[in-house]
Parts: structure tokens; sequence; C-alpha cells
């Protein structure tokens, strides 16, 4: 028997949720010749019209508590309803985790998360409840910036999603509910065929080239790199130059690389800092299990330690 698929929806109350869902069911035709199950978290101040959910094969259940939300609950609404999809309207207070750690039954399987994010609030909640809207964050893979303005900081929010959860779709909706497609302005001169890329904006080049890396293609990189090169664990003639970065929290460090060809790769020492330069181009990668940039190194020069060995997001 073939899974039921989940899609789940996170974000704080009033983040835009319902509306998202709403749009994908109906405007969408995502529910058209399939029974869907919609299962309510929290009660928001956006409605459903229950008469429009009905003609749509649309079924609802709403829970109030997390507790009532379970394994056995989650069980019987499949056999009450024989749902084809289910749809979850997920409670911003309750932790994700616990979703793809077995609290729904075999039978499903969550196949999207989207994050909804109001931009107005969500500095806000960075300072003050970060953990929690990183947790929704982490286990995203689209995450909508909803009622944002051109005066709002692409780069800002871009950083923020990136330094937790590198593959996530971001899109920034503006408050007439079309999508902002403006190029997000960056820190160097993209213009220039040769970049030296400081520690401050180490972070912004990082997820930007592993996001575009044929606007990379054939430029001259310069950067200062700790150097991943531990005997035996990488393959000959490479090495792995990046930095270490703060992406939540003192706890919380990454370390961001890049893969590097050089010839002299197995005299460079592991964990030295280094002044690399070198020609990107873009192709398969086991490193990255994907195509992505690799820096084909013109010349490594030893490095002092930087004051502050981290990189900020």
């Amino acid at each position: 028997m073939q899974n039921i698929p989940v899609y789940l929806f996170t974000g704080f109350l009033d983040s835009g949720k319902t509306k998202l869902i709403r749009e994908t069911l109906i405007q969408q035709g995502f529910a058209k010749g399939s029974a869907t199950l919609l299962i309510l978290c929290e009660d928001g101040e956006e409605e459903y019209n229950k008469i429009q959910m009905e003609k749509n094969d649309i079924s609802i259940v709403e829970v109030e508590k997390e507790e009532l939300f379970n394994h056995q609950k989650i069980k019987e609404w499949i056999e009450e309803y024989t749902p084809d999809q289910i749809f979850i309207e997920y409670n911003g207070m309750w932790e994700v985790g616990p979703l793809f750690e077995g609290k729904l039954p075999k039978s499903c399987e969550i196949v999207q998360t989207l994050t909804c994010v109001d931009s107005s609030t969500f500095e806000t909640y960075l300072l003050n409840m970060r953990p929690m809207i990183m947790e929704q964050i982490f286990s995203s893979d689209v995450i909508i910036f909803n009622r944002f303005n051109q005066q709002m900081s692409k780069q800002k929010f871009r950083l923020a999603i990136k330094g937790q959860n590198k593959k996530a779709q971001i899109v920034y909706e503006l408050s007439d509910g079309t999508i902002d497609e403006t190029p997000e302005e960056l820190p160097y001169d993209m213009t220039q065929n040769e970049l030296t890329i400081s520690d401050m904006d180490y972070a912004i080049w990082y997820t930007d080239i592993m996001d575009n890396p044929k606007n990379y293609e054939g430029k001259k990189i310069t950067f200062l790199g700790l150097v991943y090169n531990p005997k035996g664990k990488v393959s000959k003639g490479v090495f792995i130059p990046g930095r270490f970065a703060m992406t939540c929290c003192a706890d919380d460090v990454t370390f961001l690389g890049v893969k590097a060809k050089y010839e002299q790769a197995d005299q460079i020492e592991h964990k030295s800092f280094v002044q690399v330069s070198g020609i990107v181009k873009v192709e398969y990668a086991k490193e990255y299990h994907h195509r992505g940039p690799v820096l084909y190194v013109e010349e490594v020069i030893n490095a002092n330690k930087p004051e502050d060995e981290l990189i900020y997001f």
C-alpha cells in the first residue's frame, strides 16, 4: 500500500498558513480529484469556508491540545476519512521534531514542509524566540516571507535561513500577494572577474555561491580559509578551505567549506590558515553529492590565525 503524502505547514500564529493552504488546495486545484484531510492545530484570524471545503472533498478536523495530536488519533482519522493526502496546519508553539520521529503513523510520509514567516516580526522572533523559529526553519523545504516590502533586507533574511538550512527555497511575497523577484544585492561587485572575499562577507559569499554557482564560474576568488585536510579523509589533490560559522548560537557552529583542487594539496597542513586564490568551475563533486563550485587553486599562502576565527550570519 502506497504511503499517504503529508504536506506540513509550520509558522507562528497569523503568519499566513491558512491563506497559503486555502490557495494551494482551492485556487491552485491541489485538492481536485483527491480526498484531503486537513488537520488544524491552531485557530487563527483567517478561517476556512467549510461549504467550499466540502465541495472539494476536504475533511477538516481540529486539535486544541498538543497531547491530543498523537499517533493513535491520527490513525483513527485516517481510518475514518480514508484520505488520499493530508495537510497539517501546525501550531507554531509546538515542537516540529516529533512529526519526523514517529508521531505520524507509518502509512504517512511527509513529502513537503512549508514555513510561513511574517516579515514584519521575523527579527523580533529571532531575538526572543530563536530556538523555536529555527527548529521550524531547519526542517522546511520552502520558507515564505509574506508581508515583505522592498525596504526590508533580503540579505539579512536569507543569511538567517541559510545558516540553518542551506537547501531551503526562499520566497518573498509582497503585501499584494505577488512574488518579489528582484535580485538580491551582494556586498561585492559581481561585474568583476576577480573577487577578494573578506571575513565579514564570507557567509554571504558562501551561501550565494552554493545557491548560484554558475554566477561565479570563471571568476578568480581569494579568501582566508581554515584548511580541512586530514590524511586519508580527502581525495588526492583535493583539500577543503573554509570557515567555521556561528549559525544560531554559541553551541551551533558549522564548517562552511568549498572543494578545492590543487596538485600540492598533500603539503598543506590540516587545520592551518591560508589565503587561497583560484578559478571557480561548476562540476559534479562527491563532497556535495551534486554539481557545485570547485576551486581550481592557483596560489596558497600561509596566513596567521585571525583574531576571531568564526564568521557570522
